[in-house]
């Protein structure tokens, strides 16, 4: 099991509050930390238990930046007076006042364990997950870029890689084994980036082995060798779908709680607005309906029936992998590998009960079982070296599976400009190779503004339509303070007021070293 973590870089601290910092925020009330505490619990019951996490640099940075540190325990004060209210609104009413009870409990449980057991330091609680050997951690690309559309402008995506890699290194203290790709995007030849950058396995979608040249001899349930001699493990749709899907998977059964009814849009305005970044309506996290139907009709949540269905879900999908690995060794012969992945920020925030279904399945799973176990990817690498070598397909997950979401014509614009810029960045390296003072400070300013440009999740913004408008505007922010930068480096004129702004905003990658695009 792989669980990848990734927000955008979103940091305004020129505003005292800003929605999309709410991302963030939101994350870590109800994934990270949830996630976090299922796995200090199995490893205090002593449960044996294993699963891969990669976190991007972007979020890792966010984590260990001080203003957001306050900012988020702030926000959960926020929430806890917030709680408090809505125990006095609910007194009395006996679908809610359980409801109100329950997220006020869950507020100050959260804040106790940032403040006090965390001490505002998720990374070094994931170190200690890392050092227990029940997890595995795995780096990712400098700032989510989706690599395929880089690969026109080679630079670029070599420093993502190369940039993720040493982040990871320099954060961790142990260089990372396996790579996250942004999206699972690929097409031939990034694999030697990968290798280059000491990358021994990476994740594909299905299809990117099932397409491959020769094909896979056991399609996606044996890991295969690229060329370049690092290894793919391909995601298995039939796991991931049960989990993932909304519609035919579990997180869309009536007794789960219902993520959109949210008290930020259900409630008085004047009432809601107080707690609100902004007054702007958007979700608080406290939901008192479940799923129920189709209809907006909607029940109360009732956590005892919806915790049960988790247990229930949990069952079935242990159930079902031992007869589909049952299957294929009778089918090949061989012990089979499910590699199941998922976006880690499904667990608890968009399916609620997401964390509590994986302590049960990583608890059930652990017991004695002479059919099958959980294991790492470096852990099954080490006792399995002799793998058939393929070179896979061009692949992406998302709408039909072929960077379809990320180059469509709602965002396919942006390329143009963040291929110049990876040119123009690399020209710049090179010519000022031992750059000092103001001018090191603008040409590493300048990285980091293309960096960030370069996320994926603007064309995703883009093309979801949800947020189309900020990720438009974000993108054009950074590209704009690159092309600001750039021209100061080359006219000798650099504004050192605008660039001091500009380092305090987005203090991405404050070691980052532009040179890094002079490399070939």
């Amino acid at each position: 099991m792989v669980l990848h973590a990734h927000l955008p870089f979103v940091r305004y601290p020129e505003h005292e509050h800003h929605l999309e910092e709410q991302w963030l925020y939101e994350a870590i009330t109800e994934t990270y930390i949830p996630l976090l505490s299922v796995f200090d619990r199995l490893i205090n019951d002593k449960v044996d238990f294993r699963i891969a996490l990669s976190f991007t640099p972007t979020l890792l940075e966010m984590f260990n930046d001080a203003l957001l540190q306050e900012r988020f325990k702030n926000h959960l004060e926020q929430l806890i007076t917030l709680s408090e209210q809505e125990l006095q609104r609910t007194r009395g009413d006996r679908r809610f006042e359980a409801l109100a009870k329950m997220y006020h409990n869950k507020f100050k449980k959260i804040l106790n364990l940032y403040t006090k057991v965390y001490k505002r330091d998720l990374i070094s609680a994931l170190k200690s997950l890392a050092v227990s050997g029940h997890v595995e951690l795995i780096a990712s690309a400098a700032t989510h870029a989706y690599l395929p559309a880089l690969m026109t402008e080679p630079i670029a995506a070599h420093v993502q890689i190369r940039l993720g890699t040493e982040y990871f290194k320099n954060t961790f203290g142990e260089q990372a084994k396996g790579f996250w790709l942004p999206e699972c995007g690929y097409v031939p030849g990034m694999d030697r980036y990968l290798k280059k950058a000491e990358v021994a396995f990476f994740f594909l979608e299905s299809h990117s082995l099932l397409n491959s040249t020769p094909r896979s001899p056991y399609s996606i349930y044996a890991p295969v060798r690229t060329p370049s001699g690092a290894t793919v493990f391909a995601r298995d749709v039939e796991s991931t779908k049960q989990v993932w899907s909304s519609v035919e998977g579990y997180p869309g059964d009536f007794d789960y709680r219902d993520f959109y009814r949210d008290i930020g849009f259900d409630l008085d305005q004047n009432y809601i607005g107080p707690y609100l970044p902004g007054g702007i309506r958007t979700f608080t996290g406290m939901k008192y309906y479940r799923i129920t139907d189709t209809s907006d009709n909607k029940g109360p949540y009732i956590p005892e029936r919806a915790h049960l269905k988790a247990e229930q879900h949990a069952d079935h999908f242990l159930e079902c992998r031992a007869q589909q690995i049952q299957s294929l060794n009778n089918r090949w012969g061989i012990q089979p590998v499910i590699t199941a992945t998922f976006d880690a920020e499904l667990f608890g925030h968009w399916w609620f009960e997401g964390p509590a279904w994986l302590d049960s399945v990583l608890r059930k799973g652990a017991e004695e079982n002479s059919s099958w176990k959980f294991i790492t990817p470096s852990e099954y690498l080490a006792d399995h070296q002799r793998l058939k070598t393929v070179m896979p397909a061009p692949s992406s997950w998302g709408y039909k599976g072929h960077s379809e979401t990320w180059i469509d014509a709602s965002n396919s614009w942006i390329y143009r400009h963040v291929h110049h810029g990876a040119k123009e960045m690399k020209r710049l390296a090179v010519t000022h190779r031992q750059a000092t003072g103001h001018l090191r400070r603008a040409l590493n300013q300048a990285a980091r503004e293309l960096l960030i440009a370069q996320s994926s999740d603007w064309p995703f913004m883009m093309k979801a339509g949800n947020a189309s408008e900020f990720a438009t505007k974000k993108f054009k922010e950074h590209m704009q303070n690159f092309i600001m930068l750039h021209d100061g480096i080359v006219s000798n004129n650099i504004d050192t007021g605008q660039l001091s702004v500009l380092e305090q905003k987005n203090c991405i990658f404050r070691d980052l070293d532009y040179r890094i695009f002079s490399d070939s």
